[in-house]
């Protein structure tokens, strides 16, 4: 696929190959002589407004759509050819994403699925942001978000990973920002990709889109999106409720980097493929 990023506005072509069991996704700079940054939790640089992996100076941005599209189709494995910075924004949602790994298929592998068994609870806040994960014998997420604006105010939704339900419910909701935002933004040289057709524009009082929104809740989906991808960082799937209040990608960052660090509270187990299906597409 080709496409532009949301922050660079640079155009990138990248291709998704096959990769063997229990590679889990790297990103490969083709730019820079195949150069490998693994998607994984020690590679997070920073998470101001996007996701952004980088590995002895070299920087991958944005990559939090595309992982929650793996995540949520149930690929595990996967190479990210890619000839720029930053990840393909599309129309700012993981539908696109979603799509072209349903055309190209998928191939079952025969080691066993590899899950993060949460054991105990891990917390962490910031301010009146924070977000918990806890012990469950599934992949669930509770998600709240709280902004003083019309088409928003509090919205939640309980999401859980299991047949398809990623498709249904959560690949299309897009990417969202505010009018106010914009100056800051491109002043800070992000944002520069941003269009109307690759987010929900929102103005003190409405929205700059014309198209409709795809659900009447979908910020808090776009949310979930958004951790889904970022958690997929953790390098396999958790058996665990994620219970979010307001946050980010820096709060999804910290609450990973504090759970991967407090040893007594997970355990990796393997789940043979024919009990594990629900996770699939």
């Amino acid at each position: 696929m080709r496409g532009i990023g949301l922050h660079t506005g640079a155009e990138v072509q990248m291709q998704l190959r096959p990769a063997p069991e229990n590679t889990g996704y790297i990103f490969v700079r083709t730019d820079l002589d195949n150069f490998e940054i693994p998607a994984s939790v020690e590679y997070i640089s920073h998470c101001s407004y996007a996701t952004t992996l980088m590995r002895k100076g070299v920087v991958l941005s944005t990559c939090e759509h595309l992982l929650s599209a793996l995540r949520g189709f149930g690929v595990d494995n996967c190479f990210i050819y890619l000839d720029n910075i930053e990840i393909p924004i599309l129309d700012g949602s993981s539908e696109m994403f979603l799509e072209l790994i349903e055309s190209a298929g998928i191939v079952e592998q025969t080691a066993p699925r590899r899950f993060l068994k949460v054991l105990e609870k891990v917390e962490f806040e910031q301010g009146d942001r924070k977000m918990s994960i806890e012990p469950s014998g599934a992949y669930e997420i509770e998600c709240a978000i709280d902004f003083p604006h019309p088409f928003i105010n509090r919205q939640t939704y309980n999401f859980e990973l299991k047949n398809g339900s990623f498709g249904r419910e959560i690949a299309s909701a897009r990417t969202f920002g505010f009018t106010t935002e914009i100056e800051m933004l491109r002043k800070a040289n992000l944002a520069l990709g941003g269009s109307l057709d690759n987010a929900i524009v929102l103005t003190p009082d409405g929205m700059l889109n014309e198209q409709p929104l795809r659900f009447a809740n979908e910020f808090v989906r776009h949310k979930i999106l958004d951790i889904i991808g970022d958690f997929a960082l953790l390098g396999m799937p958790f058996l665990g409720k994620l219970k979010a209040e307001k946050s980010g990608h820096s709060v999804h960052a910290s609450l990973m980097s504090k759970l991967l660090k407090t040893e007594s509270a997970w355990e990796i187990v393997e789940i043979a493929k024919e009990k594990n299906l629900a996770f699939n597409s």
